[in-house]
């Protein structure tokens, strides 16, 4: 199952632990909508690709698009509230992010969906988690990236300034806040580009898709 990974130089460790949040940096995107990145923030994130990528149970999906069944370009998992994370760092991972956001969000998070991309083919088209809460309030998303780098690619619906693009990957975080969801899309595109494999694991709150 495991695609190939192109590993980090600078992330050597088998601990697999999540570094402190106080190195954050957020950039105000415009119209309500910002963006927190944190370089690096887990350590021995090659080894949690590895055994994400043999331990999850993955599964492909199809959707309809344009009147026709088409494969969705990535593999797939999903855990709800309650459910138990299929490692234990992402649960500590997720426990940090929900106290160092609580004032801010108000409530925790509570699910995580992993996407496996396995080459520059698997993509994610643009898109905003607009599927339940996220349509009329503000939320936020926050995703953990292990693997080898892809883009995070952010734009404004309206066209009104240049996308944001970021670099993801080998422990990486990012956190959409305020109205990003309703105000901006993101998507993963594909590339031509010789690249690794990469899993991102999105954290959301109760009731945002």
């Amino acid at each position: 199952m495991a695609g190939h990974l192109q590993g980090s130089l600078f992330d050597q460790t088998d601990e697999i632990r999540p570094g402190p949040l106080t190195g954050i940096r957020r950039t105000v995107l415009g119209q309500g909508a910002w963006l927190d990145v944190l370089p690096g923030w887990l350590s021995g994130a090659d080894a949690l690709f590895e055994e994400l990528a043999e331990g999850v149970p993955w599964r492909a999906e199809r959707r309809r698009m344009y009147e026709r069944e088409v494969d969705v370009p990535r593999l797939l998992a999903y855990y709800g509230d309650g459910d138990p994370l299929p490692h234990p760092v992402l649960t500590e991972a997720r426990d940090a992010l929900c106290a160092h956001y609580a004032d801010e969000l108000g409530e925790r998070f509570v699910t995580a969906g992993l996407c496996y991309y396995r080459d520059g083919h698997d993509s994610v088209a643009w898109h905003g988690d607009r599927i339940g809460r996220g349509a009329r309030e503000d939320t936020m998303v926050a995703i953990l990236s292990v693997g080898t780098p892809r883009d995070l690619v952010l734009r404004p619906r309206d066209g009104a300034c240049e996308p944001v693009r970021k670099a993801l990957g080998h422990g990486d975080l990012v956190v959409m806040g305020g109205s990003c969801q309703r105000t901006w899309e993101h998507a993963v595109p594909k590339t031509t580009r010789a690249v690794g494999a990469r899993i991102s694991i999105q954290y959301r709150p109760r009731g945002v898709n």
